[in-house]
């Protein structure tokens, strides 16, 4: 019996029209992400009203993925976009607090758990700063910090300490609500962020239940050490794995990120859990319409390894070659699928030793 490959992108401004939806089903995409991580159901739903055109459009059914909130850290809101340069001093403030224009509004869970020198990594590591110092502002306490790696700063952006493990609850009032409506809406699989552990997933299948969606497959994104520790309790609570590089590559050193990576798919096939693998897939068709030569030898081997799904996010989302993007990543992961099935090339075959 062939085995089943999912293929996804995501949904955004790029492929917000109906018919390049259509090109990108008819590439093969079997299944759309979409980003709730700063946003709800009720305001995508031009986004989600272009992707079922779209499917009538191709005579397809395809799979909805809503990504949620989850336990992630998040910085506030900033008026506009704060452009952040190398050895910049900056301060920033509890996001609970009112505005303050020349701060950066950020959880208060971070504040509490300060460290000299402990490093901040926003979206996704892309922004780096070195805490200095705890200043007490009249009844205010705020973190002064430095600027490792600059760049533009926008609202809502994910916030973590390197080496450190901060998280709040597992859902999120916005979660509740978006779950709640995630059957009016035609979604059919939940993507939980940041998972610790398998009570995180007995509470999502609680508030599925309870919003009449429990018949929605339930995704585990490992994005830390303690997913990565507690994957033995989590399998068994998943439809599907995530192996999601961007936060778990700031929660180990890059260069071990691979090894993570063979660890958890390794664990995944013993156990007959299927896992998908995402993040910077194919990071450069987001300006180009032709992929490196790197890009398409990760998505080949991701899946000679086993992976039962793939994904694309800024890609498709707002990438400027959402259906040439979605037309690599279908036909490299069915060059690997097919490798793998030969009798020689299965995974059972080439699982990773033990690290």
């Amino acid at each position: 019996m062939k085995d089943r490959l999912e293929i996804y992108a995501t949904l955004g401004p790029s492929c917000a029209d109906p018919e390049i939806l259509r090109r990108m089903f008819a590439e093969g995409i079997t299944g759309m992400r979409l980003n709730l991580s700063h946003g709800s159901l009720e305001r995508s739903s031009s986004l989600i009203e272009a992707f079922h055109r779209a499917e009538n459009l191709e005579g397809v059914q395809i799979s909805l993925l809503i990504d949620m909130q989850g336990p992630e850290l998040r910085i506030g809101s900033i008026a506009k976009h704060k452009m952040l340069t190398e050895g910049e001093e900056v301060l920033l403030h509890d996001k609970r607090l009112r505005d303050m224009n020349d701060s950066i509004p950020i959880p208060q869970e971070v504040i509490r758990n300060y460290e000299d020198g402990m490093i901040l990594l926003i979206d996704d590591g892309r922004i780096r700063l070195k805490a200095e110092d705890l200043i007490q502002n009249g009844q205010e306490t705020m973190i002064k910090a430095r600027v490792l790696t600059g760049g533009a700063l926008l609202s809502r952006k994910s916030i973590a300490v390197q080496d450190m493990s901060i998280t709040g609850d597992t859902l999120t009032e916005q979660d509740l609500m978006n779950l709640k409506e995630a059957a009016a809406y035609g979604v059919t699989d939940v993507m939980q962020p940041f998972v610790r552990g398998a009570s995180d997933l007995r509470t999502v299948k609680n508030a599925l239940r309870e919003a009449g969606a429990g018949n929605c497959r339930l995704f585990a994104k490992i994005e830390n050490r303690t997913g990565v520790a507690a994957l033995s309790e989590i399998l068994p609570e998943t439809d599907m794995i995530v192996i999601a590089r961007g936060d778990l590559g700031n929660a180990v050193p890059l260069w071990e990120l691979p090894c993570v990576q063979k660890e958890i798919s390794a664990q995944c096939l013993k156990h007959q859990v299927p896992f998908m693998v995402v993040t910077q897939m194919l990071a450069s068709m987001e300006n180009s319409p032709v992929p490196t030569r790197a890009e398409v030898s990760d998505i080949f081997n991701a899946v000679a390894d086993g992976a039962s799904a793939v994904m694309i996010t800024g890609e498709s989302a707002s990438g400027k070659y959402p259906v040439q993007a979605s037309s690599y990543l279908v036909r490299t992961a069915k060059e690997g699928l097919r490798w793998r099935e030969r009798d020689d090339h299965a995974p059972s075959k080439l699982m990773p030793r033990r690290i």
